[in-house]
């Protein structure tokens, strides 16, 4: 007897049984071919016109109780009978219709450069592995013990509720648009309506130089990955873009930048550094986020996509996808790879003002005018949770994303009772050191910060979506808030003019 398989049950022929049956099954093909056929005809919208179609075609106008969205089925339910029975593909049931149905589903395709294929390239090669590794991390956490998991959330946790205010600084003569850590969580970059991306010393909050390239407003600052790290000070470090609509890129060392990016003929919001630090890219009100090369200061790629102003854009930490919220209240998930939508983040009723990726690459948050944040899993291809966050627009969210290079374990001491005998027995050196490594990478992605025009940044759990904490501020509107990549420090910053630091009480 030959092996049994898919295809040879299905050529089988006493697995169909009788006549009748294969009767039946035909049937009912037929039945799911003709409304997958249904669902594709283009029928009027308006009702009069519907009317108009079934008088035409020798059905009652309408039935007792019928209402219009009834009615519009009825008619697709009869064409399509009609369809079948006369054998055709399609049916052109309404010219205009039809020729609209047509515009709305035709795919376009915009002429792309050389340097953007080649980028496209490196960006699959670079984004591939880092997938495979973070995924393979995934599989070895998927099998981690219950309680394990319960006490480093627990401890975890009980950190992030410990946070307080450290105290506030005067950063700018203006508004305060953006707060972010540079990589070595020394310094604080700061980009102000007044133009003006200061960079300053903290904890001290001291000053250490002001960035002055821009004749608007900042809205967007972002570091380069290794910046401060191995990245030169006489290199791109910073990106910053500006209400005149330019997109500047700053050296630590410098007043003035290294290269201004111009194309955008809007003003340019946020902006976001690719996790290779090759690229950079920039949300605009011109209803386009485009795609730089930092090397050759060129644009690569202008992507449209919205019906209104595009607010924010965030690169996913693999460096394969990107998201961009507008003011149309919708978000969109682009792979870098083929120039695609991914996915549409539609949901929220107002404008998405922020969006962060989780470390754990598949979830994706969104901030909006609605006073909400969206929670979308891209595997799922939907929002799973909805946050009332805030009582007025959310403007800022960010995940905690772990450094390991300030990964530190201090061995556990052992305790002596009077007695002569441990209290306790530790287990071995490497056993310690293993599970400290392993709690410290869990925590990446466990929480994340928001920042709302209410006047309070909020810690929330990133697994079951619960606050954790709910720190107040000297202001009214909280316009950005940061998690420094140790998970020692928090930073806002506020429509007061300044910025304030939160860190744990025992700090």
């Amino acid at each position: 007897m030959a092996e049994l398989t898919l295809e040879t049950l299905i050529d089988d022929g006493n697995y169909l049984g009788s006549e009748r049956a294969r009767l039946e099954n035909k049937v009912i093909l037929d039945e799911l071919e003709r409304k997958k056929k249904a669902r594709t005809m283009a029928v009027p919208t308006d009702d009069n016109r519907v009317k108009a179609r079934l008088r035409e075609i020798g059905e009652p106008i309408t039935l007792f109780g019928e209402r219009a969205a009834d009615r519009r089925d009825r008619l697709i339910y009869v064409l399509s009978q009609i369809t079948a029975a006369r054998g055709d593909e399609a049916m052109h049931v309404d010219e205009e219709s039809s020729e609209e149905s047509e515009e709305e589903e035709e795919e376009f395709y915009s002429p792309g450069s050389l340097e953007l294929l080649e980028a496209r390239r490196r960006i699959a090669e670079y984004s591939l592995p880092r997938a495979q590794k973070r995924i393979a991390q995934q599989r070895i956490d998927s099998k981690m013990d219950l309680g394990r998991v319960v006490d480093i959330r627990k401890k975890a946790f009980a950190e992030v509720k410990k946070f307080s205010n450290m105290g506030s600084q005067i950063g700018d003569e203006r508004p305060i648009s953006q707060v972010r850590f540079a990589p070595n969580n020394k310094i604080l970059a700061t980009g102000s309506w007044s133009g003006t991306v200061k960079l300053w010393n903290v904890p001290s909050c001291t000053p250490i130089r002001s960035l002055r390239g821009h004749s608007d407003r900042v809205g967007g600052v972002a570091w380069h990955p290794q910046a401060t790290l191995s990245q030169g000070p006489d290199l791109v470090n910073l990106v910053s873009g500006g209400g005149e609509g330019s997109v500047n890129l700053w050296s630590i060392n410098s007043e003035s930048p290294l290269s201004v990016l111009k194309g955008h003929q809007d003003r340019v919001c946020r902006v976001a550094f690719h996790p290779s630090g090759d690229y950079v890219a920039s949300a605009s009100f011109d209803t386009t986020w485009r795609l730089w090369d930092v090397n050759t200061s060129k644009e690569l790629l202008l992507q449209e996509g919205h019906s209104k102003e595009v607010y924010s854009v965030e690169f996913q930490n693999d460096g394969a996808l990107v998201a961009s919220g507008g003011l149309d209240a919708i978000g969109r998930i682009w792979d870098l790879r083929t120039g695609k939508t991914a996915m549409v983040l539609d949901g929220h009723i107002q404008a998405i003002f922020a969006t962060a990726f989780s470390p754990n690459g598949y979830q994706v948050a969104t901030g909006a005018g609605d006073d909400t944040i969206r929670i979308w899993d891209m595997r799922a291809i939907k929002s799973i949770y909805t946050i009332p966050a805030h009582v007025s627009n959310v403007s800022d969210v960010r995940f905690f994303h772990a450094n390991d290079i300030y990964f530190k374990h201090v061995p556990s001491d052992v305790h002596m009772n009077g007695t002569g005998e441990d209290e306790s027995r530790p287990d071995s050196p490497e056993k310690e050191y293993a599970a400290a490594e392993e709690e410290w990478r869990y925590r990446s992605g466990l929480f994340f910060a928001s920042s709302g025009y209410d006047g309070f940044v909020k810690l929330w759990s990133a697994d079951d979506w619960q606050l954790l904490k709910r720190l107040t501020t000297d202001a009214g509107k909280v316009m950005s808030v940061d998690i420094s990549s140790d998970g020692k420090m928090l930073v806002s910053g506020t429509y007061n003019r300044n910025f304030q630091l939160f860190a744990p009480e025992d700090v």
